[in-house]
């Protein structure tokens, strides 16, 4: 019998299980014609939102290296502030001084307090070239996360709208993938799945036509032939190492 049961399993013959293959290449194969129609969108895509996630990282540094100068600026403004008033203070009690030691002590708090200002102003030019420069580089960061973000947008939409118009297409193919799958053990697919990935167009259950693998059109022997016809095991093209399966059509004449 072509089917046994057991408990409440079914336990499928090779047979059926290479054909439920087969029809699993053709669901896959059908799903692959689908996906190549949206080209090299999806890697387009996905090569933009990295690029932009590494320009928002870069934005964000920037912007942060300019709010630490901001906030050195302002320090340093303030230095040069509080120095100005003791400059003043110390000059008033350079009027009232009671000797020459206590004018030369007040003297020295003075220049101390003038070269903190000339450093504090060294500072703030540094500062205000370093903002500068860090501005422009925010404006430059800007602009290509702009340009960007534009492009990411149509190649989304584009995207978008091939998945909306064959997404009921998918969902069929991918329901008929599921019924074939009942058939296939995980022994199989596991091996179908590989298989797959390793040939060049995604085929890895191929028919024998006119005596020759369906994938790498080398000859097979009539033997192995008579073996895949049987069906009684899975039997590998030892050329490319495609599942090969008989046709179909030839089956029924």
């Amino acid at each position: 019998m072509a089917t046994q049961k057991k408990t409440a399993e079914v336990d499928y013959s090779m047979q059926e299980k290479i054909m439920a293959l087969y029809e699993m290449q053709k669901i896959d194969s059908k799903i692959d014609a689908i996906n190549k129609v949206k080209g090299e969108l999806p890697l387009e895509v996905q090569d933009l939102e990295d690029e932009m996630a590494g320009l928002q990282t870069r934005i964000d540094n920037i912007n942060a290296e300019i709010e630490e100068l901001n906030t050195l600026t302002k320090q340093r403004k303030r230095e040069v502030d509080q120095a100005k008033i003791m400059i003043g203070n110390y000059k008033e009690q350079q009027n009232n001084v009671r000797n020459n030691r206590e004018y030369d002590a007040i003297t020295k708090e003075i220049e101390y307090q003038e070269l903190e200002i000339e450093l504090a102003e060294k500072r703030l030019r540094e500062y205000a070239g370093a903002m500068k420069g860090k501005k422009l580089q925010l404006e430059d960061a800007e602009a290509i996360a702009a340009e960007r973000g534009a492009d990411l947008k149509l190649k989304r939409e584009e995207l978008e709208g091939i998945e909306a118009e064959t997404a009921p297409q998918v969902a069929e193919f991918e329901a008929q993938a599921e019924e074939a799958k009942k058939k296939i053990d995980e022994r199989l697919m596991v091996a179908y799945n590989r298989i797959r990935k390793n040939v060049r167009n995604g085929m890895a259950v191929v028919t024998v036509k006119r005596d020759a693998c369906g994938g790498c059109f080398n000859h097979i022997p009539p033997q192995r032939q008579a073996d895949i016809r049987q069906g009684k095991k899975i039997i590998i093209c030892e050329y490319c190492g495609r599942i090969l399966v008989a046709d179909p059509e030839e089956m029924t004449e």
